[in-house]
């Protein structure tokens, strides 16, 4: 990735991801989770490329609304457990390293400025849903659904999850969700808020496209401003809560839970 001089967008040739797929056709830019084959779980890399694409994005005044989605089966299962197994159990330090460059990606989503679809084209899981509640609206398939497995996994969902779902869903919902880690199918999570609409697979790109020429069609700095004002719940929840997430997960990696949860998990799904 390249440093801009100034507050400049650049296409996305010049970013040179590796992780994401970064497309420009404006009015709508179009950001894809790009590892398939660990279901677009998010490593470090790829959270500095999301972040980054979404400051870029901020900058292009062609640019009216941005998508997010994944690419391959799912939408994202969250965050990389092999990776964490290799770089970050027993290693605080560099785990709250890890966990910055989350918060990061989420702060650079959360305060594009544009709104924000999430195209959940399949699973998502974790860290997957919270980023989906990141954005603005969003549109799932029908065949998909959401799921928090940090309680069985020794990691606390406190990256959006337990601040955002009880505003998302209510209180019950939201404690129904991740304290007992159970599927809920799309058309549930469009009955309870979680999203805005669950469409037959092949109805996903229409659905997506007419929420973009719609939003595209508002006056962007007025939609910026409201955008801001509806986003004070999040951000408040947020603010007060993440950083102290931040260090108590970090910490919590030294812990016998975690390590014998995530250790166990990487074996069960490698045989």
């Amino acid at each position: 990735m390249t440093e801009p001089t100034h507050p400049r967008p650049s296409s996305p040739e010049e970013l040179g991801f590796e992780s994401i797929v970064y497309e420009k056709t404006p009015p709508r830019a179009t950001i894809t989770l790009n590892r398939p084959e660990v279901l677009n779980a998010f490593d470090f890399r790829m959270l500095r490329e999301l972040a980054r694409a979404c400051e870029d994005a901020s900058w292009d005044d062609d640019i009216r609304v941005v998508v997010l989605t994944g690419a391959g089966r799912a939408f994202c299962v969250g965050a990389d457990l092999k990776s964490w197994a290799a770089d970050y159990l027993g290693n605080p330090n560099e785990y709250w390293k890890w966990f910055g460059a989350f918060k990061d990606a989420h702060d650079k989503l959360r305060e594009i400025g544009k709104p924000t679809v999430a195209r959940i084209n399949g699973i998502a899981v974790g860290g997957g849903n919270e980023l989906q509640m990141a954005c603005d609206l969003a549109v799932m398939v029908d065949d998909a659904f959401i799921r928090h497995v940090g309680l069985e996994h020794g990691s606390v969902p406190a990256g959006g999850a337990t601040q955002w779902l009880p505003i998302f869903v209510g209180d019950r919902r939201a404690r129904e969700i991740i304290m007992l880690s159970e599927e809920i199918r799309a058309a549930q999570a469009a009955e309870w808020g979680l999203i805005n609409r669950a469409v037959p697979s092949a109805e996903l790109d229409a659905a997506v496209d007419e929420y973009v020429v719609k939003l595209a069609a508002k006056l962007p700095q007025t939609t910026r401003y409201a955008k801001q004002q509806l986003n004070f719940w999040r951000d408040l929840s947020w603010h007060e809560t993440v950083n102290h997430a931040r260090d108590w997960l970090a910490l919590s990696m030294l812990g016998d839970e975690a390590q014998e949860a995530v250790k166990t998990f990487l074996k069960r799904s490698s045989s």
